[in-house]
């Protein structure tokens, strides 16, 4: 049967078919859709891990049982699982481990814009490449295979376009797979003494990978013209479909590592140009120069930034096919927190006391855009918690009074806690707050060990950060509720005074939520209101001036009231709470 699917919907089917038992995931977009369209197979248990080194270590103990296993998550993350990937390439594996990761070119929603292409040449893992949908669903179930034939974890590499696109795909019935469960201390324990004699195991292995793609349903070629051959990857070979149509021959290299010799040289010797066309770093680029070939890539292309047609078109041919664009400019919209949202009542607070802020992964870091301006660094998962250690490690006194870290709650179970940790143990004077929004908001309302909820919405074991933070060695920790801005800036300011760590965990649900029951939009008095535009200040979406005079957007006020407490004139009226 056909059906019209998301490139991430398509991989999860991919997982029902090959009879897939075990998904452990930590949501990441473009990835995220993978995982939660795998829990809606009653088949396939389903979890969502603290972070990505959990979840490779959760699906390495499924495929050691006996059963095929998951695990996924965007390119940041696969930096998170490193560590037992690069091992898990020496132990190999039982039945299947599949892991997805997902790049992000052009950063839509990312901190940087790596190439996860080198994660697998280093651990010596094979990586396949779908470019659409119905590839993602087979690569999938060949990936299974592949794992098991050749004793390793296979890197299934998906990105933003594959992944949120729809193409049609064919679906069929799953097969179940289960292998036994043996012993073997020499494989799985990897100590030097055997770490030592699986390395060459694992040369081999690459090495016979490396002649399975010279010929394999991956890597295919498409003679065309020879004037121009290209040798392109993932949604760049559409791209290169629909600029070219068939007045180009393409070999399109679904497995990127390792990556054939003989199928390359063949190709090269058929054409007069040879041109790789590959999103970021020249990895098969560089690989056909190591062969010897003259070919043209990123002399022509750009190694930063997501490509398009247009992109290709105008590098390769000089041309840009006819477009259309608007007659009217579309004003701008830059990113910002919703209306409602916990963080800005917070970040007020710390912006007004001229606090530095140290920041994390999460939507809160929109806390760095304007007006607010409050968060001052943003780095990886945790960085926020381990970085105020060494900044107030660095200048002691003269910043512990008036710096803090901002994280937000599954942040902080995802690697926040051992940076916590390492305040107690080795006692700075640091303030964190834990920005408690009771959801992974970011990637879209995903559950987290603080919500006492799992992947599927059914109760589940609860972690008390309250609890946690005080035996993890604090004294000082308090709740506050970020809708009330006294309470925040009595904390924010009592906290930073004391001689010693402390935490201040800010909680209050994303307003987004569905369990969220809000207030009434506000009103403004218009004969009371003075335009001193000190409502303005918190960047609410839901606020503007008009004449003047402040107004709001009904349909987007939640009735938080956080700017009725900086109206000085009382102009903004309490909101009604909701029948």
């Amino acid at each position: 049967m056909k059906e019209l699917m998301l490139g991430n919907k398509a991989f999860a089917r991919g997982l029902y078919e090959a009879g897939c038992s075990v998904v452990s995931s930590y949501p990441g977009t473009p990835s995220t859709e993978v995982t939660e369209e795998a829990a809606k197979y009653d088949e396939i248990y389903c979890e969502w891990a603290p972070n990505e080194k959990v979840a490779m270590e959760v699906a390495f103990g499924a495929a050691l049982a006996g059963k095929r296993s998951f695990c996924g998550m965007k390119h940041v993350g696969l930096n998170v699982a490193a560590d037992p990937l690069y091992t898990l390439s020496y132990t190999g594996v039982n039945a299947g481990l599949v892991i997805c990761v997902a790049d992000d070119p052009g950063m839509h929603s990312s901190q940087n814009e790596q190439d996860s292409r080198h994660h697998a040449i280093a651990s010596k893992v094979p990586m396949l490449e779908p470019s659409d949908s119905a590839e993602a669903l087979l690569f999938t179930k060949e990936a299974f295979k592949l794992s098991e034939e050749y004793d390793t974890p296979v890197i299934i590499k998906m990105c933003t376009r594959v992944a949120h696109s729809q193409s049609i795909v064919e679906k069929s019935e799953r097969v179940e797979v289960t292998k036994e469960y043996e012993k073997n201390i020499q494989k799985y324990v990897m100590m030097p003494g055997n770490a030592i004699k699986r390395h060459p195991f694992v040369e081999e292995r690459t090495e016979k990978l490396t002649e399975l793609a010279e010929d394999c349903i991956f890597n295919t070629v498409e003679m065309g013209s020879d004037e121009i051959g290209i040798i392109t990857h993932s949604t760049c070979y559409q791209y290169v479909k629909e600029v070219y149509n068939d007045n180009a021959s393409i070999l399109k290299l679904g497995m990127v590592n390792p990556l054939p010799v003989k199928l390359i040289k063949d190709f090269a010797s058929k054409v007069k140009r040879l041109v790789v066309v590959e999103e970021l770093d020249p990895i098969i680029e560089n690989h056909c120069k190591a062969l010897g070939l003259n070919v043209n890539g990123k002399d022509l292309l750009p190694i930063t930034g997501e490509f398009s047609q247009n992109l290709i078109a105008k590098c390769l041919t000089g041309k840009v096919p006819y477009s259309k664009s608007l007659d009217e400019e579309l004003p701008v919209r830059p990113p910002v927190m919703c209306a409602g949202c916990p963080h800005r009542g917070l970040f007020y607070t710390l912006t007004k006391n001229k606090v530095t802020v140290l920041g994390d992964i999460g939507c809160y870091t929109l806390g760095a855009v304007a007006p607010l301006m409050a968060i001052e660094t943003t780095l990886c998962m945790g960085a926020s918690v381990s970085s105020i250690h060494g900044f107030n490690k660095a200048l002691g006194k003269d910043s512990e009074n008036k710096t803090v870290a901002v994280i937000g709650d599954s942040t902080f179970m995802h690697s926040g806690m051992t940076g916590l940790a390492n305040i107690a143990y080795n006692q700075s004077n640091s303030t964190v707050i834990i920005l408690d929004n009771s959801i992974t908001g970011m990637t879209g309302h995903q559950h987290n060990p603080t919500t006492g909820y799992n992947i599927k919405g059914d109760p589940a074991g609860k972690i008390d950060l309250e609890a946690l933070c005080h035996a993890l060695g604090f004294e000082r920790v308090r709740v506050v509720d970020p809708y009330n801005l006294e309470e925040c800036d009595n904390a924010v300011k009592e906290e930073l005074a004391v001689d010693e760590p402390s935490v201040i965990i800010s909680r209050r649900p994303c307003a987004l939520l569905k369990s969220v029951k809000h207030s009434g939009p506000i009103d403004i008095d218009k004969d009371k209101c003075v335009g001193c535009k000190m409502c303005m200040k918190i960047g609410c979406p839901a606020i503007s001036i008009r004449d003047g005079k402040a107004q709001i957007d009904k349909t987007q006020c939640v009735g938080c009231n956080v700017c009725a407490q900086l109206c000085k004139v009382g102009a903004i009226c309490q909101g009604k709470e909701e029948a």
